[in-house]
């Protein structure tokens, strides 16, 4: 597996103690926030691409996320969920909240290139894929917000379900089956188009 792949996987469960000892650390001295920033600046960026007009305001999203997470680290509460679902709550507020009167598409061209199905050099072959990109492309940009975010918490961001489903208000079994049923709807539609 690639490391840029790497960076999109949800953090490993048996890691959970670490992280909230690391929690514990920033909530005690602010400056010990550095390895949760680290942690989890990429995903959250990557999140924020997808829902922002470009990369400076991605940026300024991110910037603000960390902000807000960082003078509201108190109110974390482990027993609601991981710090990773916290957080992403943090950013679907703030990617909402600075495009509440805007209808944001996020651009096929955002998925990082190692998510991207590869094509052979033929031209014929590069063609094909190019349709097909296309048309997958528009089915995505047809779905309402919540399920492209359901899609894009999941496939370019890398949460499991069990992030997702607070940051999304619903239980994990909820989400993971919500996510079934948009794919089975994607393929029945993406068959229909051809």
């Amino acid at each position: 597996m690639t490391a840029a792949r790497d960076a999109f996987l949800p953090a490993d469960p048996e890691d959970s103690a670490a992280e909230l000892a690391l929690v514990e650390a920033a909530r005690a001295d602010p400056t010990a926030f550095g390895p949760l920033y680290e942690r989890y600046r990429d995903r959250i960026y990557w999140y924020l691409r997808t829902r922002a007009s470009g990369d400076e305001d991605a940026a300024d999203l991110l910037q603000q996320v960390f902000l807000q997470a960082l003078d509201r680290l108190a109110q974390f509460n482990p027993k609601k969920g991981p710090f990773v679902a916290w957080l992403f709550g943090i950013a679907r507020y703030a990617a909402r909240n600075h495009h509440r009167n805007r209808r944001v598409t996020i651009s096929w061209d955002l998925v990082p290139g190692p998510l991207r199905p590869e094509s052979p050099d033929e031209p014929e072959s590069r063609a094909l894929a190019n349709e097909s990109l296309a048309r997958l492309a528009g089915i995505f940009a047809s779905l309402d917000r919540d399920k492209r975010e359901l899609l894009v918490l999941r496939y370019i961001v890398g949460l499991s379900f069990a992030e997702i489903g607070p940051i999304v208000g619903k239980s994990e079994v909820a989400a993971r089956q919500q996510v079934s049923r948009l794919l089975r709807a994607l393929k029945e539609q993406y068959r229909e188009d051809l």
